[in-house]
């Protein structure tokens, strides 16, 4: 009874957090004049250079794999895929191998009866912009056991020492499965009474305003994404919010319409137990067969002295880099990143059912994946698919996203991947509400959540995809 009262607390102070955008230690306009500003001050260098000029890393043509020289961070190697899902059923591909779990944490602390949020300004040798606001600690384990030979991050040292009841979330969610082996990170929240200063990159937000600033073109990085996904503000019937006045039901706001999504239980297309048929028979129908195989002998890549590539140019090539930056633990190595040859889009068709918002979403199989399959947006698709109208139309929804009308679209902007293993990776990201006219019949594996049954699947690792959780953290529940 103790855990349900404290679990309610801490989902009621996200959801204050979320509907607040005063802040009285920095608005929202003087976080993206910090951003600009550091964007100006820190000096970095990103040189494309070839794998052999590569410090502790190499291609190793014997492993017939990237590798470091301490086995450690990560490697690339080689996969053949073999599957009866969509249209290609079998392919070679690199793919990133990192095996450690790393820390994606934020340290959250109440200031006058509202939740605040950590968050430094973070420079990735991939990010677009450079400087992007990122969780508090942002690590793999083999940054914080320093085998880097760099300092350990700012702030390890309370998540490392968290007390049960300092924690108010602890997730392990996956990452890009087209481009990670099996990866995961723990996801995870504290909140500290204790005095904390904040550092010179570091600066206290509410959770509205890193929402609010997701509005803008990357400035909130995929961790802070990834990590605020996971957050729930609480478990209601419709009834509960009507007694206790929790909800406006008389505003057609869209931000009231999500946050209704979010918080009731009660009516829903399906039942929470009819999901879960669907994505355990979208798993037995659909087969995934992976083996690792030399970089060397992939099928369709090539491989000179700088680059991996497909023959066609599509997908990705990986990259080796030298990197220079002011202000990390490490100021200057060397590293394989993965280009993408093209902006991806990632998006969701929302739509009411049953009186509530409902989420089309999709079981989608991607070679690094757990388990086969997980939970997508309606649309997720690298622009390779968006040249010519044919192609268009083997993405299912595609043209509905694209064509969408000014009034329909509620969200809209470029988010980027992680910079410290993609190279100026950003997808479109959005979310498009259409009406009566647009059919509640999909295809077998599309089917339609509220945000709140999406939440509830948030919770457990390795059943939604980090594209759908990118999206789902951009919902703003205050204009």
């Amino acid at each position: 009874m103790h855990y349900i009262s404290h679990q309610k607390d801490i989902e009621l102070l996200f959801l204050k957090s979320a509907l607040t955008l005063d802040n009285p230690f920095n608005n929202t306009e003087e976080i993206l004049d910090w951003v600009q500003k550091r964007n100006e001050e820190v000096s970095v260098d990103i040189k494309r250079i070839p794998f052999d000029a590569m410090n502790s890393w190499r291609l190793d043509k014997k492993k017939g794999a990237v590798v470091h020289s301490s086995n450690k961070f990560f490697s690339i190697q080689g996969l053949e895929v073999v599957t009866n899902y969509g249209h290609r059923k079998t392919w070679d591909q690199p793919i990133i191998n990192q095996p450690e779990i790393g820390y994606l944490g934020f340290i959250t602390k109440i200031f006058n009866g509202v939740l605040y949020f950590l968050v430094q300004t973070k420079i990735e040798p991939g990010n677009v912009n450079y400087v992007q606001l990122s969780p508090t600690i942002q690590a793999t384990k083999s940054n914080y056991t320093q085998v880097h030979g760099g300092k350990t991050p700012n702030y390890l040292e309370h998540f490392v020492n968290a007390t049960k009841d300092e924690i108010l979330l602890d997730q392990l969610q996956s990452e890009q499965g087209a481009r990670f082996l099996k990866k995961r990170n723990r996801n995870i929240i504290i909140k500290v009474d204790k005095e904390i200063e904040p550092l010179k990159d570091f600066k206290w937000l509410t959770l509205g305003q890193i929402k609010h600033l997701m509005k803008k073109d990357n400035i909130i990085n995929m961790d802070t994404r990834t990590v605020i996904s996971g957050i729930s503000f609480g478990d209601y019937s419709r009834r509960t919010l009507n007694f206790h006045n929790v909800m406006n039901f008389e505003s057609t706001s869209v931000e009231n319409e999500l946050l209704t999504s979010a918080l009731v239980n009660d009516q829903s297309f399906l039942s929470f137990n009819q999901i879960i048929y669907w994505l355990t028979a979208q798993k037995v129908k659909y087969e995934l067969s992976i083996k690792n195989k030399s970089l060397m002998d992939l099928k369709d890549w090539t491989i000179s002295d700088s680059t991996i590539e497909h023959k066609d140019n599509r997908f990705f090539k990986v990259i080796g880099v030298n990197v220079e930056i002011g202000n990390r633990e490490v100021t200057s190595w060397h590293q394989p990143l993965v280009e993408p040859c093209d902006e991806g889009v990632c998006a969701f068709i929302i739509k009411e059912i049953e009186g509530v918002l409902h989420f089309l979403v999709q079981a989608k199989l991607e070679a690094g994946n757990f388990d086969i399959v997980e939970i997508a947006p309606t649309v997720q698709c690298s622009s390779v698919y968006l040249e010519k109208e044919e192609q268009q139309l083997k993405i299912p929804f595609l043209k509905e996203v694209l064509n969408a009308k000014q009034e329909q679209v509620i969200f809209d902007t470029l988010q980027s991947e992680e910079g410290g293993r993609f190279y100026r990776e950003q997808n479109r990201n959005i979310i498009i509400k259409l009406g009566d006219d647009f059919s509640i019949e999909v295809p077998e594996n599309f089917t339609w959540l509220t945000l709140n049954q999406l939440k509830k699947f948030i919770v457990f690792n390795n059943y939604v995809n980090i594209q759908a959780r990118s999206l789902v953290a951009a919902l703003s529940y205050k204009n």
